[in-house]
Order: structure tokens, then sequence, then C-alpha cells
């Protein structure tokens, strides 16, 4: 997986470092968050972390706590005139797209374009930072234009996660087994929640959103176990099991963004700083197997862990169906 992972690396790597050096991310401007990386080049968390552990490592980049990884100040285009002043460390830059946006007309203003900047900032910043008056900054208009479309933030959250679950179809033909039914609904979800990070925590299993959009992919995982011997109660936990185990395992993509943001460290730099910590406690010798595992090294990549554990689910819906009369 590792070795897979690596040409992806250096190709985000190149792509960042170029648009550093021609000029396009200034001083002080943040580059892409690992979230905004796994988002725009399809690729793991794992992958987007080692991308700018790289450019750190390169000198091109710095993390600053609170705000994310920004160009290192003592950057300029190659080619240019004298270095600009540099940038207060703890000024966060301007979002990229603030400088390019143009004043927009509230004749153009529809429901989807409200919804897609919606889904835009969220992606990027994660859904806190969605607010009426955000979304109508992005689009150019006065706040009070989106209420004529939108009737609060909470229709606007409920019609950004339909629109995003929508946009995920099954195919007209499934797979014949059970097994590749399940499967294809599980990577498809975990693919969804992937693409955009904060959908698995905004989505509740004990208080479940009345979205239209999510109901195919609760269909599609009954009518895999229908006809199997299972009677709708025993189906229906089935699914939620899957719905769950899916959406609490993408959670932590979300909540390693906002822990990158806060503290300016990637996971790998952040477990640096704890193994004194940990090694202290090892060192008492009450876990001798942890200890031996610690010696020999894991590597952890969530992609990974989703997929065992989904593997493991599954054999334990196998298991379920042969008992079952």
């Amino acid at each position: 997986m590792s070795g897979q992972r690596a040409p992806r690396c250096g190709q985000i790597v190149a792509e960042l470092r170029q648009r550093i050096e021609a000029g396009e991310l200034a001083p002080g401007d943040r580059v892409p968050s690992t979230r905004e990386i796994t988002r725009q080049w399809g690729v793991a968390m794992a992958t987007a972390t080692k991308a700018l552990t790289e450019l750190r490592r390169e000198g091109l980049v710095r993390a600053v706590p609170g705000i994310g990884t920004v160009v290192e100040a003592g950057r300029r285009p190659v080619g240019t005139g004298p270095l600009p002043a540099s940038p207060h460390p703890d000024t966060p830059a301007a979002p990229a797209s603030s400088t390019h946006r143009k004043r927009g007309s509230d004749q153009t203003l529809t429901v989807g374009r409200i919804v897609a900047s919606a889904v835009a900032v969220a992606d990027a910043e994660g859904v806190a930072a969605v607010s009426m008056r955000r979304v109508a900054a992005e689009l150019g208009v006065a706040t009070m234009s989106l209420y004529r479309h939108v009737a609060d933030k909470d229709d606007l959250l409920m019609r950004m996660l339909d629109a995003t679950l929508s946009q995920w179809p099954f195919p007209a033909d499934p797979p014949e087994s059970w097994r590749d039914r399940i499967t294809l609904a599980a990577r498809t979800l975990w693919d969804m929640f992937r693409r955009h990070p904060w959908l698995a925590p905004t989505l509740s299993v004990t208080r479940p959103q009345p979205v239209a959009g999510a109901l195919p992919f609760t269909e599609w995982v009954l009518t895999a176990l229908d006809g199997r011997g299972l009677d709708l109660q025993t189906m229906f936990t089935t699914h939620l099991t899957l719905f769950n185990y899916v959406r609490g395992t993408a959670v932590n993509v979300e909540l390693e963004a906002e822990a990158e943001a806060l503290s300016g460290q990637n996971n790998e730099e952040w477990l640096d700083t704890q193994e004194p910590v940990f090694q202290a406690i090892l060192a008492t010798g009450r876990f001798p197997t942890l200890a031996r595992l610690t010696t020999a090294g894991y590597d952890f990549d969530l992609d990974e862990l989703f997929e065992f554990g989904l593997q493991r689910l599954l054999d334990g819906i196998a298991a379920l169906l042969e008992e079952t009369p």
C-alpha cells in the first residue's frame, strides 16, 4: 500500500512546489490542508499528510497553530524582484476565493448555487464554517437574499446532506452475491465520507435526518439481505451496524483535519511529541506485547483499517446467514 502511495505523494508535492515557486501561493498564504488534498487529488489522508511533511522538510511551508500550513516567509517566485514584506506569523491569510470573488446578482441566485457553495465551504473548512453570511459572501450577494430560497441554516444543512448523498447513485445491475452488493455499498459510503469529511459527523444514527438522498443506501443493503432467512428487524439492525461502522471510522477524517488545523501538526508529528510519554509507560514492563509492536513499528492507514474491519464485519454477516434457517 505504501509503495502505491509514493508516486501520488510525489505528484502532489511537485504540483504544490510549482505553485509556490511560480508565486501562485505567496509567503503567508495557506496551502491546501490534508482534508483539501484528499478531496482534490482523491488520495488517502496518510498520503496527504506525507505530502505536507515533505514540503515542510524542504522548507517551503511551515505549520502555524490555529491557522494551518502556510508558505514559508522568504519564499518568492523564481525570477522575481525583492522579497515582499513577510506577514505576521499569527495573521491568517485570506482565502484564495476571496481575492477573485466578484459581486453576484440576486437574480441569478438559485437553491442549487446556494447549496453548492455551502458544500464547497464545508469541504474545505468543515461544516462549522458554514453560515448564511459566509455562503452569501462566497456568492457575492446580500445575506438576506439567501432567505428567499432557504428557510434558515438548518434547512440549508438538510439540503446539503441531500445534495451530497444524491451524487452517488448505485448501479442499475447489482452484483449477484449479497457480499459483493454490501461491499459495494460500504465502499461507496466510505468514498463519500472521504470526499466530504464533514458528512459523517453530521449524519446521526440515533436521530436520523429525513434525507431522501440517504435512502438508496438503506434500500440497497436491505434488498441484498432480503430472502435469506432474516426477519425484517434483524435485516435493519444489520444495515444500521454496517452504516455505523463506516460512519464511525470516517468521523476520524474530520477530527484529524480539525486537530491539524488547531495544532499545526499532522498526526505523525503529534505522535513524535508524545513518544517520550509512551516510552515511559512501556518501560514499566506492564505491556510487553504492545512494547514488541512499538519496537517493530506500525504503519497506520485509515483506508486499510476501514477495509480490514469491513471484511471482518462481512464475515460476521456470513456466519449469521449460515446460522439462520
